[in-house]
């Protein structure tokens, strides 16, 4: 197949989008098929990309980290005309996906959109108000449901987001396909001792420190305060316990001031944003992986530190049913005390339970393999099903000109 993938967001930037649909164009040509990936620029982009074409763009205005592209590229357009392309699949609602579905419009193909952001978790970007705000995430839900119910077919990653999009009355068929991980890129032992020592030393860790980890967006939705929060009372009677908190986003200068207010600076620690060619590593300095986020709609930091062989103890939360369980490869907690009740007994674990071995076990399933031969999967069902729709519409239009003719 010749596969266009529309987004606004990929390699090299660091988010589960970007890296969901860099994954997924890997893989798919791994299999053999031809994949375009039409998306924006990006600084630090490389000079030269296989079948990736970028648009002008600019910062998004609520949402720097991310970039907003010109919505038709007459030159572009033109081009995509003479790919012959079997299929487009956006993921994104915006720019590109607007661009996208212009494109398959014109060239009477079929479109498979993938639902990545659970936009009503977003509107404080855009509002100040409680009263605006309710607006805004009404505004949403309709805005969702026109998109997914205007495609052949929906892509979601967890049960949780197919739920959702039922309750904003999406009629399209849905697909769970949870986005999968590169393993091998987060494989402990792709990673010397010397080399985990070498970053902890440059963080201010020592050998001996147990480290609470938490690693993506640095956002309000993602509710690291309430970690932080914490712990001042975690840390009071555990002093070999650092948490490092590794990526970058707009909560950041806040969160650092308040962690120099409350004068934990050297227990607390923020790396900043890091190259995502060298996540892997990052992941190996972590004792337990941490969260209180409940906006995500899979959680693939989560499946990441898995497979790199951490616990998780995360804020419960219906993206994680089936990938977190309670006892065995973390905890999940619904309050402060539930969440020192969980770092206590996989920080120390009196049991002897093999925690991070059985998430690296729990994560096998979760392969960037098995993700694209899903999606192949959904592609030709949707193939097939547009050309029995046009031999249908075929069909019935020779016979209406039979019935004119005769």
């Amino acid at each position: 197949m010749n596969i266009g993938l529309f987004t606004e967001t990929y390699y090299p930037e660091i988010n589960g989008v970007a890296n969901s649909v860099f994954m997924l164009k890997t893989e798919l040509e791994e299999i053999g098929h031809t994949v375009y990936v039409f998306t924006t620029t990006t600084p630090g982009a490389p000079e030269y990309e296989y079948n990736v074409f970028r648009v002008p763009s600019l910062p998004c205005v609520f949402i720097t980290e991310r970039r907003v592209g010109l919505f038709y590229q007459p030159k572009l357009a033109s081009f995509i005309k003479k790919l012959n392309l079997d299929l487009i699949h956006t993921h994104t609602e915006f720019s590109l996906g607007v661009f996208g579905r212009i494109m398959a419009k014109e060239l009477k193909l079929p479109m498979v959109h993938t639902y990545h952001t659970i936009y009503e978790d977003y509107t404080h970007y855009v509002t100040h108000f409680k009263s605006l705000d309710k607006r805004a995430k009404a505004f949403v839900r309709i805005f969702t449901k026109i998109c997914c119910n205007t495609v052949e077919q929906v892509i979601v990653p967890t049960e949780k987001v197919r739920e959702l999009l039922l309750k904003y009355s999406v009629f399209k068929d849905i697909s769970v396909i949870p986005t999968g991980v590169n393993l091998k890129k987060f494989n402990p032992e792709l990673y010397s001792g010397e080399d985990i020592l070498k970053l902890k030393k440059q963080f201010g860790i020592e050998p001996q420190d147990k480290v609470l980890l938490y690693l993506g967006r640095i956002s309000r939705e993602k509710n690291i305060a309430e970690i932080i929060e914490a712990m001042p009372e975690y840390m009071g009677t555990r002093n070999q316990v650092k948490l490092l908190i590794v990526g970058g986003g707009p909560e950041m200068e806040r969160l650092k001031q308040y962690v120099a207010d409350i004068n934990m600076q050297k227990r607390i620690i923020f790396t900043g944003p890091q190259p995502w060619d060298n996540i892997g590593l990052f992941y190996q300095l972590g004792d337990v992986f941490v969260s209180a986020s409940q906006s995500e709609t899979q959680g693939l930091t989560y499946i990441e530190a898995m497979a790199a062989g951490l616990p998780v103890v995360a804020k419960k939360d219906k993206c994680l049913e089936n990938i977190l369980i309670p006892g065995w490869n973390g905890y999940d907690f619904q309050d402060r005390d539930g969440l020192i009740k969980g770092l206590d007994t996989v920080f120390f674990n009196p049991n002897g339970i093999p925690y991070g071995e059985n998430s690296k076990n729990k994560m096998k399933k979760y392969s960037s393999e098995e993700f694209a031969r899903n999606v192949e999967r959904v592609y030709e069902e949707v193939i097939q099903r547009d050309a029995i729709s046009e031999q249908r519409a075929a069909y019935e239009s020779k016979k209406i000109n039979h019935l004119f003719h005769n």
